[in-house]
């Protein structure tokens, strides 16, 4: 499975792409941040945004895409533009007709580290040692769309495939 982990920001938003199964390790096939400039108008810098998450799964091919989950932060404007950039990278995925998942912070944190409380340190670490790296992903948004990637080639294919099965199932069970 393939999955294009996205860490949504307006200025900086981290794309990583790996592949794997569920119980083995994942690797590595790329990384990006892609970057919007803060004094550019905000349908500029969305528009930027789609086209280039556009372009990467376009390139990338993606079984699937997840997304962080927006959460409450203390700063509305920050919040205010994550949730935008996410929108955005939701659309990307949906637009593909990949199916998109999105993960809590917390959530990732304990697939990749085994601690729902793990600090950014712990997590790039983590990510370095399981995709096997020289070095870790810099700058950590990029780690962080790795981290998601991760989470959901464990997490999500597996819950994917339970669903559908639980689907087929259903549908099975209705035509006796």
């Amino acid at each position: 499975m393939r999955v294009l982990g996205v860490d949504p920001g307006l200025t900086r938003c981290g794309v990583g792409v790996v592949e794997g199964v569920p119980g083995r390790p994942c690797t590595l096939v790329a990384y990006y941040v892609v970057y919007t400039d803060p004094a550019d108008e905000l349908p500029l810098r969305l528009l930027h945004l789609d086209r280039s998450l556009t372009d990467l799964v376009a390139e990338h091919r993606p079984d699937a895409v997840a997304v962080e989950r927006v959460f409450s932060q203390h700063n509305v404007r920050t919040v205010m533009g994550t949730a935008q950039a996410s929108g955005v990278a939701v659309l990307a995925g949906a637009r593909a007709g990949l199916p998109v998942t999105t993960y809590t912070p917390s959530e990732v944190k304990a697939a990749v580290t085994g601690s729902g409380q793990a600090d950014k340190k712990q997590m790039t670490t983590m990510v370095t040692r399981l995709l096997r790296l020289a070095e870790p992903p810099k700058p950590a948004d990029a780690a962080d769309a790795l981290a998601l990637a991760i989470c959901h080639v464990w997490r999500g294919g597996t819950r994917s495939k339970l669903a559908a099965a639980a689907d087929q199932a259903r549908r099975g069970g209705a035509r006796r």
